[in-house]
């Protein structure tokens, strides 16, 4: 039996100058996190690398610069300060090929700081909610510290590890953070129908979280065997499973379970999971590889933007210059649906932000990053109405795209594009 220690205990391993990688969204363990970062005054030169993690991170703080430097590859709203501040970078990445960072030792991790479910009778822990590229942290790290937690669910599939793979263990008892369904808007609810109306029976689905990924799964209660085969998912799923809507039956691969690699969501959906071997865990280099998800035909996949121009580039990323959120998966799974028989890779958004400017633009902002190239996009979807781009010429798609842009921006788009490419 292993013995467990306080986290204050656990970190004092950790040495200056080295690197940390945090498992990823739910999974993020906050008792580690807290008791390293109380460790600011002592270290120095600390590099914390993770994906989009839920809770708090007060490694973060601008003031302990010298201490700790956050080296996101997917900047969630809890660091996205860092990269102004200076105290945080960007590593632009495909998560298909993150763990190829550590394998390949690019990125030399000396810790992983993991958060798994209780062991069961044979010593083997679960990492619960977030697999990610935890396993390749797991392997290439010199140290594997666990917040072994009684209230993470213990799932089914790759992220099994014994406990001889780990070096430390701290026990706690604490809920995981939640993020609760948010309702969708009136516009929200448009684009889902456009996008529910794309989606055909037998389809498998590539989804994430929030309001236009709820607008669609409310819309697809009278469909028929749906697949699951995505990077993350939330509560919408939950009750199509349950009604049989989502059972995977004419998936190509993984047939008869819903793939993922991390979950985010309310406690229900952390209850759903627990014990449940319909959801499969695996690796981001397994959900995500694109020779793998274009074997699901009729493959949907389905991400938004933060802009797009009129000849179909997808900016996701950044706000101009400005890095947002990161490459993620889009990329992955937009090719990935696009290489499937019958698939269809979707960018949905609302025409506009919420201070009424618009997000199909003549030209993307200065600086902004190309996440999704427009060779790679079928369709469009706004409020307005679905833009099929695939196989149409560039005076096609910015007439297609102009006409589910926003009524109020639909001229000025129209002109300035043209003015733009004729100066």
């Amino acid at each position: 039996m292993y013995k467990s220690v306080t986290a204050e205990e656990a970190v004092k391993i950790v040495k200056s100058n080295s690197k940390i990688y945090i498992q990823a969204a739910a999974a993020a363990p906050q008792l580690l996190i807290r008791a390293l970062s109380a460790r600011y005054e002592e270290l120095h030169g600390v590099e914390i690398c993770h994906l989009h993690t839920e809770g708090e991170a007060p490694y973060a703080n601008p003031e302990y610069r010298d201490s700790f430097h956050v080296n996101s590859f997917f900047i969630g709203k809890n660091v996205r300060h860092t990269l102004k501040a200076g105290n945080g970078s960007y590593t632009p990445v495909f998560l298909s090929e993150l763990p190829l960072l550590f394998k390949r030792n690019i990125i030399d991790l000396q810790y992983a700081f993991i958060h798994v479910s209780p062991p069961d009778k044979h010593g083997y822990y679960s990492l619960g909610v977030s697999v990610e590229a935890t396993l390749a942290a797991i392997d290439n790290a010199d140290y594997v510290i666990a917040q072994v937690n009684k209230q993470m669910p213990r799932t089914h599939g790759a992220g099994i590890i014994h406990q001889s793979e780990i070096n430390i263990f701290v026990e706690c008892d604490e809920p995981l953070p939640t993020h609760d369904m948010a309702e969708p808007s009136e516009i929200e609810n448009k684009i889902g129908v456009h996008v529910a109306g794309l989606i055909e029976d037998k389809s498998t689905l590539q989804l994430g979280i929030g309001s236009i990924p709820n607008a669609v799964l409310a819309r697809l209660t009278h469909h028929k065997d749906l697949g699951l085969h995505t990077e993350m998912f939330s509560d919408g799923v939950i009750d199509l499973i349950k009604n049989n809507v989502i059972n995977g039956n004419y998936k190509g691969i993984n047939r008869g379970r819903a793939l993922t690699t991390f979950l985010v969501g309310s406690k229900r959906l952390y209850d759903y999971v627990d014990d449940n071997p319909f959801v499969e865990m695996r690796a981001s280099n397994y959900t995500n590889d694109v020779s793998i998800i274009k074997q699901n035909p009729r493959m949907v996949a389905i991400n938004s933007a933060i802009e797009v121009d009129v000849t179909g580039q997808v900016c996701a990323d950044s706000i101009g210059a400005h890095m947002y959120s990161g490459v993620g998966g889009q990329m992955d799974f937009i090719r990935g649906a696009s290489l499937s028989e019958g698939g269809k890779a979707i960018i949905a958004l609302p025409s506009v932000t919420k201070t009424g400017i618009s997000r199909i633009v003549p030209n993307l902002k200065p600086g902004a990053g190309v996440v999704t190239t427009r060779a790679h996009v079928h369709y469009v979807v706004t409020e307005f109405g679905i833009a099929n781009l695939y196989g149409k010429t560039i005076d096609q798609r910015v007439k297609a795209l102009v006409n589910i842009a926003h009524p109020d921006h639909q001229e000025s788009i129209d002109k300035s594009y043209f003015k733009l490419i004729r100066s």
